[in-house]
């Protein structure tokens, strides 16, 4: 499945890729430019030949209780703002805030914090 245009290489596409990490399935959001190889399983690392880095993971937001779906991919790759819902377990009570969140060519995404 493709979900847009890659915005960092101009000429590749957005695919959606399973992949299973410590025993999980998760979707990971690449670039058809960029090629990945893994050892173990967890790490994850761009072969000789991928000419874009672009990626997404969709559990990169889950320690604030967000996983990121293909709408808010597609919304990233449109240049909309996207604000989504996060949870904190601060103190042992459940907090829910709502921030921005952008492309980050290192992490995937980054959540502005203000």
């Amino acid at each position: 499945m493709v979900l847009g245009a890659c915005p960092y290489c101009k000429n590749g596409e957005i695919e959606v890729r399973d992949k299973e990490v410590r025993g999980k399935k998760v979707k990971l959001y690449a670039c058809s430019n960029a090629h990945w190889k893994t050892e173990d399983g967890e790490f994850f690392e761009l072969t000789q030949d991928a000419t874009c880095s672009f990626r997404i993971w969709q559990n990169s937001l889950a320690k604030y209780g967000k996983w990121l779906q293909y709408k808010d991919v597609r919304a990233l790759l449109s240049d909309e703002n996207l604000e989504v819902e996060l949870l904190s377990k601060k103190y042992g009570k459940k907090i829910y805030y709502t921030k921005q969140v952008v492309l980050d060519e290192e992490y995937g995404v980054r959540v502005l914090w203000e």
